[in-house]
């Protein structure tokens, strides 16, 4: 299976030592005035956590903000559950 803009990307960073276990999902999704937003969701496991959408214009540029934003979860210690292929 290939994935598509529009698949959501979940990371998770697990610390025992810490106490920590985290999660992190985004999407791109359209708005009813044809823009793009990137969905963002965090929190600690088993919470419902919190939720942030930003709006961009085109597809292009919502689809780079969110892989920018993988990165830099990912360069944190996070690891991607999906498979993310072209990220």
């Amino acid at each position: 299976m290939q994935r598509g803009a529009h698949d959501p990307v979940d990371l998770e960073r697990i610390d025992p030592a810490q106490n920590m276990a985290r999660f992190y999902r985004l999407s791109v999704q359209p708005t009813l005035f044809g823009e793009q937003s990137v969905i963002r969701s965090w929190g600690r496991i088993g919470t419902r956590g919190r939720s942030m959408m930003v709006t961009y214009a085109t597809e292009g540029d919502a689809v780079k903000a969110c892989k920018k934003l993988v990165r830099s979860k990912v360069a944190k210690g996070y690891l991607c559950l999906s498979d993310a292929e072209e990220l």
